[in-house]
């Protein structure tokens, strides 16, 4: 049996509103236990920086245009994690072995091989005195795979650990939707996907009307009225995209003008709307194309809190799911992320796979991370 490491996982999503922060102790295989979770939010400045970035960086090509700007965010980034990972190493009743530094995520592009994250991994070990594991995705996508989704491997083992009955369904609502598929607790026949956006349209929606970072409880979108006409094209429209042939999506994907004349209520109702159909539909299709047995569906990410999206996914999957959350088995579902990136640091660290044919559309079985030893 390896010996247990203790694993700080770093995880900053779509949103761009902070950091979730978790550490868990496991050997990288067979178990894993959570110490401690907390959330650490972004300065106003940091947070208006990274939404005007993401909106400028639309193509590989503006990362070399926008660079200045790129490097003057990823210190910053860098640094307010570095002081994320003080607060913790304060607390002498933890020691930190090792650090999962995901990133702040600017493009996303599985297509031409290409995913970047801001976060300076030796600047962080340096600061940190730690070993730190960063850019996850960079040897995924040398190997033919879409960089995405890493989390599948880490939500085997909650499974497992949970004794969580199979064969289950695990959908994470962040930004972008995920799901992953257990049968078995055979690495190998895991199978997962991107499936659609997540929270980042309904975001958009709300950031742009000046309202706020997102709606909360899908407070908004319970107020207004769908515009039918509207949602139908716009369903139409997506569904009529050329087959792509990558299941790995950035929020670049998508967009939101077919809502220009909406009310700020109508619109949000309109895009919870929009979401959760692709959410329902592509949920229903994948779970049916794999293992028609599979009726539950366990919940996690920020898009759980929505109330509104998730009782309309219910309804949009015309009540053939089971949902439940990964909180009704004793899992904040809120830090999935952040665990699952302490874990994959310490599978990377022993130089376990991390995504697999079936998850990430790997070749084979791959590892990932760079390790940093700065100190």
């Amino acid at each position: 049996m390896n010996k247990s490491l203790n694993s700080l996982g770093l995880m900053s999503g779509t949103s761009g509103d902070g950091v979730d922060a978790s550490v868990i102790n496991s050997d990288g295989k067979g178990y894993y236990k959570v110490l401690i979770n907390k959330y650490f939010k972004y300065s106003d400045e940091i947070s208006e920086n990274i939404y005007k970035l993401k909106r400028n960086i639309n193509k590989i090509d503006d990362i070399k245009k926008f660079s200045t700007e790129i490097n003057d965010l990823e210190r910053k980034i860098t640094l307010f994690h570095s002081n994320v990972v003080s607060n913790f190493t304060k607390n002498k009743d933890i020691k930190i072995d090792l650090i999962g530094f995901h990133g702040q995520t600017i493009l996303h592009n599985p297509k031409n091989k290409y995913s970047k994250q801001l976060g300076d991994g030796n600047l962080l070990s340096q600061l940190s005195k730690k070993k730190v594991i960063y850019n996850f995705r960079q040897n995924d996508l040398l190997r033919g795979g879409e960089g995405a989704p890493l989390s599948p491997i880490f939500h085997q083992i909650i499974v497992k650990e949970k004794k969580i009955h199979l064969p289950v369904c695990i959908l994470n609502i962040g930004g972008i939707s995920n799901l992953t598929l257990i049968k078995d607790l055979k690495e190998e026949n895991l199978i997962s996907t991107d499936i659609g956006p997540g929270n980042c349209l309904i975001d958009e929606w709300i950031r742009r009307n000046k309202k706020g970072n997102y709606d909360k409880n899908g407070e908004i979108a319970s107020q207004g009225k769908t515009n039918k006409l509207i949602l139908d094209q716009a369903l139409d429209d997506f569904e009529n995209i050329p087959a792509k042939s990558i299941n790995s999506f950035d929020v670049n994907d998508f967009e939101i003008n077919f809502l220009r004349g909406l009310d700020l209520e109508d619109g949000a109702s309109t895009i919870t709307d929009f979401t959760s159909n692709i959410i329902a539909s592509k949920l229903l299709a994948t779970i049916s194309k794999y293992n028609q047995k599979i009726c539950k569906v366990i919940l996690c990410g920020g898009g759980k809190k929505n109330k509104t999206l998730i009782e309309r996914i219910k309804r949009d999957s015309h009540n053939k799911l089971k949902f439940e959350t990964t909180d009704d088995y004793g899992v904040d579902g809120d830090f999935v992320e952040s665990q699952a990136f302490a874990y994959l640091a310490i599978r990377s660290f022993l130089k376990l796979p991390i995504s697999f044919p079936n998850t990430t559309g790997c070749e084979l079985p791959s590892t990932g991370g760079i390790l940093a030893k700065n100190f």
